[in-house]
């Protein structure tokens, strides 16, 4: 609260600490995407035991962030890639840049690539640097994957209650449920470890995370897909928008944004898209097919208990022939769709 009052008199000058936070992203063997954010905070602690009380500070520590702007940081991987930039005014530093390097070469049988964030500015004798250099890892998809799988996180994979009474369900498990208490789907990791090692069972292909969260949730569901074993993949979230903000509203919203990047990033490959019947998934998904009918391998919508919702995307997805639809209760049905079809062992 001290220093939010200090930045709002205009008088928080030294930063307390460092923390340098890189997303998990993607990109190709010539084209480096990374992004990821500068803060004065600390770092998210997160464990199994905390009480409800530690878990909402948690919760508010997330959104009570001090964004570092126009700050310099340096990427290296190995000795090979050596770039620098600055952060904007929300303290996010994006690196979208074509190299002459093979990025294939330095990534593990899987397509993972690690590299190592610097921050380049003068430190004060009072302000603490957090884990200098910063660890990040972003994927470059193998040659020989089979396909790719673009999955929602809200509902698909993760009970989060979205379209509840007033979204009650929703605030009380995003703000005070600790992540190691989130439930996942029942069988949802099984299958996407299934889709991930696809047909061959040789664990290439890619899967691709969406949330309409804010970025200020990606250390929680990062360490969500993490403890319940789902494939790793590239975590894809939104800025957090305030009633307060000015800025221009994107033409298309941010999953159907995302999908279209991943499609133009990797013109060769198919996709599985994932989503639930709750909220907007099978609209952006049907349009994203009918313009990609031959990249789009099928669609799977998990079934929420919600009948209007329900009624309006039947409606949607009964007349719907570019791509196969499943609109499916579990993950089972989900899992016998794709193995008929030859997409898993």
């Amino acid at each position: 609260m001290r220093k939010r009052f200090k930045k709002f008199l205009g008088r928080y000058k030294n930063l307390d600490q460092v923390y340098v936070l890189p997303y998990r992203s993607y990109g190709t063997y010539s084209h480096l995407y990374v992004k990821g954010r500068l803060l004065d905070n600390e770092p998210l602690h997160i464990v199994k035991d905390q009480s409800i009380w530690k878990t909402i500070k948690n919760t508010w520590k997330q959104f009570d962030s001090f964004e570092i702007p126009n700050a310099k940081v340096q990427l290296k991987i190995r000795d090979k890639v050596d770039l620098t930039g600055t952060t904007n005014d929300e303290g996010y530093f994006l690196f979208d840049k074509t190299i002459e390097e093979n990025l294939s070469e330095h990534a593990n049988k899987e397509g993972w690539l690690n590299y190592q964030v610097f921050y380049k500015e003068e430190l004060s004798q009072k302000t603490e640097l957090i884990d200098d250099p910063a660890e990040g890892e972003f994927l470059v998809p193998q040659v020989d994957a089979e396909y790719g799988v673009i999955s929602d996180i809200d509902d698909t994979i993760l009970q989060t209650g979205v379209t509840s009474f007033l979204k009650l369900r929703l605030l009380k498990n995003s703000l005070l449920t600790n992540a190691y208490a989130r439930i996942p789907f029942k069988g949802a990791p099984g299958l996407y470890k299934k889709m991930h090692e696809g047909k061959s069972g040789e664990s290439k292909n890619p899967i691709f995370y969406l949330s309409n969260s804010p970025w200020n949730l990606y250390e929680y569901l990062k360490l969500f897909l993490d403890y319940n074993e789902f494939p790793k993949g590239p975590i894809l979230l939104r800025d957090f928008v305030t009633p307060f903000d000015r800025t221009l509203k994107p033409e298309k919203p941010h999953k159907q944004k995302e999908i279209t990047n991943i499609l133009k990033t990797y013109p060769d490959m198919k996709f599985i898209l994932i989503g639930d019947s709750g909220e907007h998934d099978a609209s952006i998904y049907t349009d994203i097919a009918a313009q990609y009918s031959d990249r789009i391998l099928a669609i799977y919508l998990r079934s929420v208990k919600h009948k209007k919702q329900m009624e309006r995307v039947r409606s949607l997805v009964d007349n719907f022939d570019s791509v196969p639809v499943l609109m499916a209760d579990n993950s089972k049905e989900a899992e016998i769709h794709a193995r008929e079809n030859g997409f898993i062992q």
